[in-house]
């Protein structure tokens, strides 16, 4: 991380409440890729929306669908709940700019146990590669030059074998692997997950290089209660096809525990296949 990093993602995702369901924050101008914020960063600044309105405190899963990319600055959240039972609630939110919708989300919210433990999970990868002093640090674009914004606010570190977008000769796999720390070190939270599963670049890099990769829809579930320290990253493409490609990300905590994973559909623009 470099000395850039001045702000929290508390801070960063800070609210006003305006009236009842209704809140105003800002989108930060350094929390933004290409000038644009980063989806998972306003899907927190939306889930925190969503748990200041209902009686559960904690996002077990969301769902946002994404409009169209808002600049920095002004943003207004409002939040309908739609159900509140024992144990969970349904919420929506919308995130607009200047009255125009932005990003749409659905929220199941709950409570999470810190003391859980998971029953069965053979059908989940396990947290393999490299630890977090062996992978490179990321802060700027593979070709040199200024890097987004962003990456001056976070510790995010890719294992070497995955790195070879940066030297033109990306391996084909589809899979970048790593670690990520937000601003000054701080702890993970169940909201912050929510940026984590979306803050590694597009594992297409690791197939063919591109440019933007905007996400058209992403469902998150927040598994359990992140450990402190960084969380280790598994971010990968599945099938690109008509312009669009589905990815996966599984995040886990300093302990080894999945604490949440995502799975998102998004364009791409690609060379057709000589």
């Amino acid at each position: 991380m470099t000395d850039h990093a001045t702000t929290t993602f508390a801070d960063v995702t800070r609210l006003e409440e305006i009236s009842p369901g209704r809140y105003q924050a800002q989108a930060h101008p350094d929390w933004t890729i290409g000038g644009k914020p980063n989806g998972g960063y306003l899907l927190a600044i939306l889930g925190r929306a969503a748990t200041r309105s209902a009686s559960h405190r904690d996002v077990l899963a969301a769902s946002a669908h994404y409009l169209r990319a808002p600049d920095p600055g002004p943003v207004e959240v409002g939040v309908e709940v739609l159900r509140t039972g024992r144990s969970a609630s349904q919420v929506r939110a919308r995130l607009t700019q200047g009255g125009t919708p932005c990003v749409e989300a659905m929220f199941t919210l709950g409570t999470l146990d810190a003391e859980s433990k998971p029953y069965w999970s053979q059908g989940m990868p396990e947290p393999e590669g490299r630890e977090y002093a062996d992978c490179v640090p990321v802060t700027g674009p593979a070709g040199g030059g200024p890097g987004p914004a962003i990456m001056d606010q976070v510790d995010l570190r890719i294992q070497p074998e995955d790195l070879g977008f940066g030297r033109g000769a990306p391996s084909g796999a589809g899979v970048l692997r790593g670690w990520l720390g937000l601003p000054g070190g701080a702890d993970f939270d169940p909201l912050s997950l929510l940026y984590a599963v979306d803050a590694f670049p597009p594992a297409t890099l690791d197939i063919a290089l591109t440019g933007w990769v905007p996400t058209l829809e992403l469902t998150a579930y927040v598994r359990a209660v992140p450990a402190p320290g960084p969380v280790r990253v598994l971010h990968q493409a599945r099938l690109i096809e008509d312009n669009r490609v589905d990815e996966v990300c599984f995040v886990w905590d300093s302990r080894g525990r999945l604490v949440a994973q995502a799975t998102q559909l998004a364009g791409i623009r690609l060379d057709p296949p000589a």
